[in-house]
């Protein structure tokens, strides 16, 4: 390690262990799409059994674990200020441990093998929302505690990373449900395959949580108990002896503040633009893709004469194949975003992903008006999929966890976080009840809000390029 100049590996071997949060963030939040109808189907969330609220009931089962997402994020800052970031960060573990073996196997203790009645219904939605939590406290505290390690001058690519890690676990996810399912009739899988997709969960879960153990506190949390020489160490080993003593100084100097600022001390534009970040990043409608993509293949698949000679087994394989694929496409635009993103900045990427993603959902919605179902909406999807992962992905997590300043951090990003995951349950819940209402008019509504969000970010956002997270204090004094 060199001592003047600090150590790129540790810095980078810190980030890899957070960015595990993310990865779990991207694995248990995608896991679902692949069982959207084996769900459907062992829980009998058909009209014979709900009646006209049957829709409902499978839109809030897809998404229960948003519930969980809220809950964890408006924790979050609790947990940050008072456990700190790294213990936050096991706790999450733990609960994505318990989720995916509880969500795989809700019946256990309580209720006889294969019965899907709602009572086993109810006990694997509080297993999916437990699974939330962890979720949410890995949305907001991963992203903080790597801005709070990292050197300003990377700090986007760093943060950054964390999105990559949530579109590859994504990634992961649709390989491991492609591999399940392959082959498999649907029978087999609604009764017993989705089962292993949740519970591969728990691999990268016990890992993410033995890995933290290596991993220290972040230097800013530290100073702000009180623990400078801690933070100091930390801080040498990250940014060299030259400027750890000169950093540990200005993170000291907002320290003294931590006792009396409340959230609003810098008044209400910053954290407005903090909730309008997350709530643009989730309105835009990326998760309906996100959660819904192998059943919106399958519809595309099943659709005119070549989709009714194919068997649903070929139907279903050909829908999980091409998930993996706009999985892949997610990874490529993730990475273009954390190569520019400390250069470009984060202003220009966003609009630039903004103009992309309403082009992809106004042409999604043009062909869906008039039933053009083919390799066209394929296109846009991957179109809009792409322009949303370049920018509003890791854009959105970088500003958050970097505009805010340090004294009041921990609680103006738990409710950023918390408006966004609130964003994500209501466009997720509603997207079955609004696509049984009209396809063309629900994409078209995601399209004006990706119009909407480049208003925003040229009027209110401001450029964070280059800008160390103690100089957010006087860019929002000055405001």
């Amino acid at each position: 390690m060199n001592s003047e100049n600090g150590s790129k590996l540790y810095i980078f071997g810190i980030t890899l262990v957070a960015t595990l949060g993310g990865l779990l963030f991207g694995y248990d939040t995608a896991v679902i799409s692949g069982a959207v109808d084996s769900l459907k189907t062992f829980f009998h969330l058909d009209t014979a059994t709900f009646g006209d609220a049957a829709t409902f009931y499978h839109g809030v089962t897809v998404s229960s674990a948003l519930i969980g997402c809220i809950i964890g994020s408006v924790l979050s800052g609790l947990f940050a200020s008072y456990l700190g970031r790294k213990k936050s960060l096991f706790v999450a573990s733990l609960l994505f441990l318990i989720s995916s073996l509880g969500a795989a196997f809700p019946e256990f203790l309580f209720f006889t093998k294969g019965d899907g009645s709602i009572n086993v219904l109810v006990a694997f939605n509080i297993y999916r929302i437990i699974g939330g939590i962890g979720v949410g406290l890995a949305s907001a505290i991963c992203p903080m505690y790597i801005a709070e390690i990292a050197p300003a001058n990377i700090r986007g690519k760093l943060v950054s990373w964390n999105q990559f890690a949530i579109i590859f676990g994504m990634l992961v996810v649709y390989f491991v449900n492609y591999f399940i399912t392959k082959g498999e009739p649907t029978e087999w899988i609604s009764a017993t395959g989705w089962r292993y997709m949740f519970a591969s969960n728990a691999v990268p879960a016990a890992m993410f949580g033995m890995l933290l153990f290596l991993v220290p506190e972040t230097p800013r949390y530290l100073a702000l108990a009180g623990q400078d020489q801690k933070a100091l160490k930390i801080l040498t080993k990250i940014n060299g002896s030259k400027i750890a003593k000169s950093i540990l100084e200005d993170i000291k100097e907002t320290a003294h503040h931590v006792k009396v600022e409340k959230v609003l001390t810098y008044g209400w534009t910053v954290l407005i633009i903090g909730i309008l970040l997350s709530v643009f990043q989730q309105a835009v409608g990326i998760n309906v893709v996100l959660y819904y993509a192998p059943t919106i293949f399958k519809s595309l698949l099943g659709a005119g004469s070549e989709g009714a000679a194919m068997s649903q087994t070929v139907i279903n394989d050909a829908a999980m194949y091409q998930t993996v694929i706009m999985g892949f496409v997610n990874i490529i635009f993730t990475l273009v975003a954390i190569f520019t993103v400390d250069k470009f900045g984060r202003k220009p990427l966003l609009i630039i992903g903004s103009i992309g993603m309403a082009i992809g959902m106004f042409a999604i919605s043009g062909l869906a008006f008039y039933k053009v179902i083919g390799v066209s909406t394929l296109i846009f999807i991957i179109i809009y999929s792409a322009s949303f992962m370049m920018s509003w992905g890791p854009i959105c997590w970088v500003l958050i966890s970097e505009i805010f300043p340090n004294t009041i951090r921990g609680k103006a990003v738990a409710i950023a976080v918390a408006a966004q995951w609130i964003a994500n349950f209501i466009v997720s819940a509603t997207f079955p009840a609004l696509e049984h209402f009209s396809m063309s008019f629900t994409y078209s509504l995601y399209g004006v809000m990706s119009i909407l969000s480049i208003i925003f970010v040229w009027k209110l956002v401001p450029e964070t390029k280059g800008k160390t997270l103690e100089e957010m204090q006087k860019l929002w004094k000055k405001g």
